[in-house]
């Protein structure tokens, strides 16, 4: 037995005190065990000897797929949308019901989410409609705002010849419905005449009286319009945005393209596939007479977005938040390619599903860094 001297007289030791024959305070050793081992197991890690230093199991973590998207370099990520015949949105496609093909050889799906991502959204306003499209899209630019949350990031441009950004990105929807309130189809852009194709006539610097104004501009019936620079610019502007968002161009045009663009076809789908972005497009105007043959269709297509075509009001405003809610919804596979010639830049994908009779909306290749 040990005598009460030799531990400190606090309350927790005094506590399982017991006395002996002579009446004097001992401790009970099965007590005293107790104690010791209460205190070892509470202790913090660095009061023990290096050597006997143990580290507590952790608890399994669920899996982050937007983690797993950021730290995985090598990682093809590929949005998917699935579709009935009807064109009615299939949200009950489980992972082992899809394959994923790159150059035609089936690949391991390491990462899969049936989750909703945020936004990382140019919304990409045409500005050379003709004028019964584009008093129907003024009428309705505030409604763009109601398709995006306060977990999106969106930022509004305009085009014609050029290319004007109204805005950097924001979450905040009355930042949003300043940026939309600067919208005025068929104006002019700030600076005009300050950069090249963004001034009307003038003879001696004077302004031919009316003459078409930028964006109007007629030639054999054609609007002039540089479309896909103005595709490739609100890819640079979405390219260094975070991986673990889903990153689109919401095109808002009639389709019509001019032959002068800067950057071709190819190079902006390039960029666009490059940086896994996905161009949703609503089509007015002239593109409801061109039905799935316009640019923006195109767009759509290669990069696994989707197109929907507007003839009144209430179709646009409806399709606003339906595209955006689909780009939001779409399944996401990813995977670590294997079996694939990696000395090769580009490389085909295909993805199916495992039920008969269904659409499925993704991208048709994707770019990676070649290796010798």
């Amino acid at each position: 037995m040990r005598r009460v001297g030799m531990f400190p007289a606090d309350k927790k030791s005094i506590q399982h005190l017991e006395k002996d024959s002579d009446g004097r305070a001992v401790i009970c050793p099965r007590k005293m065990l107790a104690v010791m081992m209460a205190a070892i197991l509470t202790a913090p890690a660095m009061a023990l000897p290096s050597g006997e230093r143990q580290q507590r199991p952790q608890s399994p973590q669920p899996q982050d797929p937007r983690a797993r998207i950021r730290a995985t370099v090598d990682l093809v990520v590929v949005p998917v949308t699935v579709k009935d015949t009807s064109r009615k949105i299939l949200d009950d496609i489980r992972q082992n019901e899809f394959r994923v093909f790159a150059d035609g050889i089936e690949q391991n799906i390491s990462v899969f989410s049936a989750d909703p991502f945020p936004l990382s959204a140019v919304v990409l306003v045409d500005n050379g409609l003709k004028t019964k499209a584009a008093a129907m899209m003024q009428e309705t630019l505030r409604a763009i705002a109601s398709g995006f949350s306060d977990q999106d990031e969106v930022s509004i441009c305009r085009f014609d010849t050029g290319f004007q950004r109204l805005g950097d990105f924001t979450s905040d929807n009355d930042q949003l419905l300043t940026q939309l309130g600067r919208v005025e189809l068929g104006s002019a852009f700030p600076g005009e005449g300050s950069a090249p194709m963004t001034a009307g006539p003038r003879i001696n610097g004077v302004p031919v009286p009316g003459a078409p104004m930028p964006g109007q501009i007629q030639i054999q019936g054609a609007e002039i319009k540089n479309l896909d620079d103005a595709v490739y610019a609100a890819g640079e502007l979405l390219k260094g945005r975070d991986r673990a968002r889903r990153k689109i161009i919401l095109l808002i045009s009639d389709g019509l393209n001019s032959r002068h663009n800067t950057h071709k076809y190819d190079e902006t789908l390039r960029l666009l596939l490059r940086s896994e972005i996905s161009v949703y497009a609503i089509g007015l105007g002239e593109a409801l007479l061109n039905r799935g043959f316009t640019r923006p269709s195109r767009y759509a297509r290669e990069t696994g977005g989707d197109i929907y075509y507007a003839a009144k009001r209430a179709d646009l405003e409806t399709l606003y938040a339906q595209l955006t809610e689909e780009a939001r919804n779409q399944y996401t596979l990813g995977f670590v390619p294997e079996k694939v010639d990696r000395s090769l830049e580009y490389h085909t994908l295909e993805v199916r599903v495992r039920r008969p009779d269904l659409v499925l909306l993704s991208r048709q290749g994707y770019y990676s860094t070649p290796r010798p």
